[in-house]
């Protein structure tokens, strides 16, 4: 029987502050923009997003 990895990252649904809502992938590796106001919602650091909007809920 072959064992799968569970995968080490998710997509995550973030609210901006302008109050839209937008998913996003835990491990962006470039700059995720909302698509309504333009301000950045998260930045890559190599690893994990630094997410500067509001996580609502991390989505399987």
């Amino acid at each position: 029987m072959v064992k799968f990895k569970e995968p080490s990252t998710k997509f995550m649904k973030v609210r901006c502050a302008c109050k839209n809502e937008q998913i996003i992938f835990g491990k962006a590796s470039s700059v995720v923009n909302c698509l309504v106001c333009g301000k950045p919602l998260a930045t890559p650091t190599g690893g994990k997003a630094f997410t500067e909007a509001r996580v609502l809920e991390v989505l399987d």
